[in-house]
């Protein structure tokens, strides 16, 4: 009966089971699902969370609206999912795990691509514009803020004009793809440093790197 009133109801206990809410973290990673969009540039963001989790040893599980995995990083609880929204709709994710799991704005860091960085340029910042980007633009609006925690991981710009979509739809090339083992390192090395080391220290040591 009570499995049939989760199901029903959605009645379910929080994953972080944490008290202080400053001892949680919600790493959300953007990109779109779907074999076609695997190892693309604007998946980035799922990439680096499939990275972190190898290394910290946790398993994404399907979950609402995306999949979701949780480890443990002294003393702190991070939970990260990969919205299964798809990219232009990644704000309903977002807002949801942040309720359920009572997680404050500022313990929260999306991770996404940038056109407007070098490849494998590494920048957190704690508030900023949507930069044109559809996943940011709809967690803005869906918040109603732009003061949330960034990480931008830069594609490049290598496109001709008009083939914006093409290329963030686009796969590596062979270069980029030998660059980024050591790249998806030092992302999951940033998202532990902010989780454990706090932003503005985390931005002293890894912005333009």
């Amino acid at each position: 009966m009570l499995q049939l009133l989760k199901s029903l109801f959605g009645i379910t206990k929080p994953l972080i089971e944490e008290l202080d809410p400053m001892k949680k973290f919600l790493i959300v990673g953007l990109g779109n699902i779907g074999s076609e969009y695997e190892e693309t540039r604007h998946n980035i963001g799922f990439q680096i969370l499939d990275f972190l989790a190898e290394q910290e040893s946790f398993a994404f599980e399907n979950g609402k609206l995306g999949a979701v995995g949780t480890f443990k990083h002294k003393g702190r609880s991070v939970l990260c999912i990969k919205p299964s929204t798809y990219m232009n709709l990644s704000g309903k994710a977002v807002k949801y795990w942040m309720e359920k799991e009572k997680i404050p704005l500022e313990n929260v860091l999306i991770i996404t691509d940038d056109i407007n960085l070098t490849f494998g340029t590494l920048r957190l910042k704690t508030k900023g514009s949507d930069g044109g980007h559809n996943g940011l633009k709809h967690i803005q609006n869906t918040l109603q803020t732009s003061q949330y925690p960034r990480f931008r991981f830069g594609v490049g710009a290598e496109f001709s004009k008009g083939r914006q979509v093409e290329y963030v739809l686009g796969k590596w090339n062979e270069d980029e793809r030998a660059a980024l083992p050591e790249r998806l390192k030092k992302s999951a090395d940033l998202v532990r440093s902010y989780v454990f080391a706090g932003t503005k220290n985390t931005m002293n040591q890894f912005n333009g790197t």
